[in-house]
């Protein structure tokens, strides 16, 4: 028979060992963002990420070697708000638009962690798919020098509508759309 001290004790030790399994779950590494390639695709479009212009996103999700990509910002959240999707993201990065020289091609080195940006919504230019696009910043002075410049709404992520990413494209809309510099 243990005793009652020693039953006790090992109690206390499993629920400390069960404590530090999660606090090393917790403490996940979070994954650098990946350079775009030829292989890279679009999780919706099944095209080449290279192909489309203006911002992407990449969404890293556990037990996965590579991220899934999106053509548009607005899929990426899209893709993090679908019920559907079950699949949890450790990171989702997108450009810093800000940092890009040109929108065509936002460069590799301009990817920030999703929950840090700014975004303009609602604004006269279109995204890689011609979808109205949620524009990503890392700071709220640049997404403001951008609505002032295409028009739109400078929102955090939680703030931008499920409507605008969820919801269907005004094709009225969609035609006055514009493609051009970042700034």
């Amino acid at each position: 028979m243990i005793s009652r001290s020693a039953s006790t004790s090992l109690c206390l030790a499993c629920l400390l060992l069960l404590s530090a399994c999660n606090e090393q779950s917790a403490k996940q590494e979070v994954p650098a963002p990946v350079a775009m390639t030829e292989e890279a695709v679009g999780h919706y479009c099944n095209m080449n990420i290279l192909e489309h212009t203006g911002p992407k996103a990449q969404v890293h999700v556990e037990r996965l070697l590579f991220p899934i990509f999106f053509s548009q910002v607005r899929d990426a959240i899209a893709f993090m708000r679908l019920p559907e999707e079950t699949q949890e993201a450790v990171v989702v990065y997108v450009n810093d638009m800000g940092k890009s020289e040109q929108w065509d091609f936002p460069g590799d080195d301009t990817w920030i962690d999703i929950q840090e940006a700014f975004f303009v919504i609602n604004s006269a230019r279109a995204g890689g798919m011609g979808a109205p696009e949620a524009i990503p910043f890392g700071s709220e002075a640049a997404a403001k020098g951008f609505s002032v410049k295409h028009g739109g709404k400078v929102v955090r992520l939680a703030e931008i509508p499920d409507a605008y990413v969820l919801g269907p494209v005004d094709l009225k809309q969609q035609g006055q759309l514009t493609t051009g510099s970042v700034k």
